[in-house]
């Protein structure tokens, strides 16, 4: 048996590896997605003041600190049964909306456009943002990185710091704010949402216009038909922010739908020996394996599983992306893993409208914007969707508010068996014969590449010893000492 080894895996937040196998006749037998990277956050949080996390877990990444941020603010909220004030709740929402713009920007234009822009075949060293900007021109470049700016600076304005925020705290936010402040971000969220409709455009022009691109979205080699997980509103359209978690099946039924105290009646985590990370599943289905279908309890939490499981758009604009894309793709639900970049860009347009209705609400200017808590914490439960799927934070304290147990679940976590699936079947449908090159490894990395898979925050089950390497070095550079444990 041969052994593959895609190592380290590239574009993607964290570390890890892809391992292929194929049996004697040159053809994929099995593949493993392996992630040797711990980072054990639940542990940290143990024994820290609660009012803490909201500053603490966001420091689990630099990416999507601020998912970990609003999380771990609601799931203080329902410790100290505290409700937050209209206003605190929509500048909180306000600052996720421009996070999500910021972070959905940043995965389209620079991890996964390269793959369709430039070529999923062509040479590695041109599959990057400067490959990107040399093929689209140097003004849409340009343009990129200026609306990303725009968003990362509302969640500066909104949050205190445009990476790690500390604004939203048990009961609300820290503070309000003046019109000059809900006017700038009124009038950077137009440019967002011109940004948001160029980029539907340039999907269509650059994916949808190339009749191999759509084909490929279509193929059985990406398609992974499973159970779909998205926050929903109370008319079941999409909602990043605030809401019940709703489940559907792979035909797109309701299978159920949960508020955040509930999550533990409906997921369930299993540990393998072979990976840091866990395998969430759902309850009442059961684990099966590493399989798809009605009679698997796996499930899928990404922008795509989001529109599946919504009844549409909470926006006008981003409603007509989300039909257009259910009638080219064929009908509801879609079960094209690439596809979830098209829907990553119409949340990314729903996002900027959902900014503008907020800063031009008025109510925003409101003052009041925390509701202190007075009641003895116990227990709570956040969740949010993270741009990477449902994010939850679960924490107990004792009386006084010292977290005594704290379980997350990460977006990238609940994806974990849907991407060991989907590279398996790219892998299977694309290596054959034992012929192998770097640009049918590269299309099994746009399997687990749609997900925006972020390793950082998702590990935390320690399945056995850990193995670790320290190398010291002398001023010069030189390695003098070398210290391991469980080293094979």
């Amino acid at each position: 048996m041969q052994k593959i080894s895609i190592d380290p895996i590239t574009r993607l937040e964290g570390h890890g590896k892809i391992d292929i196998f194929l049996d004697d006749d040159g053809n994929v037998a099995n593949a493993y997605l392996v992630i040797p990277e711990l980072r054990g956050f639940e542990k940290f949080c143990e024994g820290r003041p609660v009012e803490e996390l909201p500053r603490i877990t966001p420091r689990i990444c630099g990416v999507c600190p601020e998912a970990h941020h609003m999380a771990a603010a609601k799931a203080c909220d329902a410790v100290y049964h505290v409700e937050v004030p209209p206003t605190g709740k929509m500048l909180r929402d306000l600052l996720y909306s421009a996070f999500y713009v910021a972070d959905h920007t940043v995965h389209f234009y620079i991890l996964a456009a390269p793959d369709f822009v430039v070529g999923p075949t062509a040479p590695p060293a041109e599959r990057n943002i400067l490959g990107l900007i040399h093929k689209v021109g140097v003004e849409i470049g340009t343009s990129v990185i200026q609306n990303r700016g725009k968003a990362m600076d509302i969640v500066g304005m909104l949050g205190g710091k445009t990476i790690h925020p500390v604004g939203a705290i048990p009961g609300g936010v820290s503070k309000a704010i003046d019109e000059e402040e809900r006017a700038q971000i009124e009038a950077w969220g137009h440019d967002l949402v011109e940004f948001g409709l160029f980029s539907l455009q340039l999907f269509r022009d650059v994916v949808l216009g190339n009749q191999a691109y759509l084909d490929m979205i279509l193929s059985d080699a990406f398609t992974t038909p499973m159970y779909y997980m998205g926050l929903v509103d109370e008319n079941n359209h999409v909602n990043f922010y605030d809401g019940k978690v709703r489940v559907v099946d792979p035909e797109g039924n309701e299978f159920v739908k949960y508020t955040p105290e509930q999550y533990l009646d409906v997921i369930a985590e299993r540990v393998e020996p072979w990976t840091y990370l866990k395998f969430p599943y759902l309850k009442d289905v059961g684990w099966k394996g590493f399989e798809t279908g009605m009679d698997s309890g796996v499930y899928q939490a990404t922008p795509l599983s989001r529109l599946n499981a919504a009844d549409g758009m909470a926006t006008p604009r981003a409603q007509e992306a989300y039909e257009e894309f259910y009638e080219t793709l064929g009908g509801k639900p879609v079960h094209g893993t690439l596809a979830t970049h098209w829907a990553r860009l119409i949340e990314l347009l729903y996002a900027a409208e959902h900014l503008v209705d907020l800063a031009t609400d008025l109510r925003i200017l409101d003052p009041k914007v925390r509701e202190v808590p007075t009641e003895t914490p116990t227990e709570g439960v956040g969740i949010v969707e993270a741009p990477r799927g449902t994010l939850t934070h679960h924490y107990v304290t004792d009386e006084r508010g010292i977290v005594q147990k704290c379980n997350l679940i990460v977006g990238t976590t609940n994806n974990y068996a849907p991407i060991s699936i989907s590279i398996k079947k790219a892998a299977k449908a694309l290596i054959q014969n034992g012929e192998v090159d770097e640009g049918k490894l590269n299309m099994v990395e746009m399997a687990f590449r749609s997900y925006d898979p972020c390793f950082g925050c998702a590990t935390h089950t320690l399945p056995g010893q850990m193995p670790l390497e320290v190398r010291i070095r002398d001023a010069n550079g030189e390695v003098v000492r070398v210290l391991r444990q469980n080293m094979a």
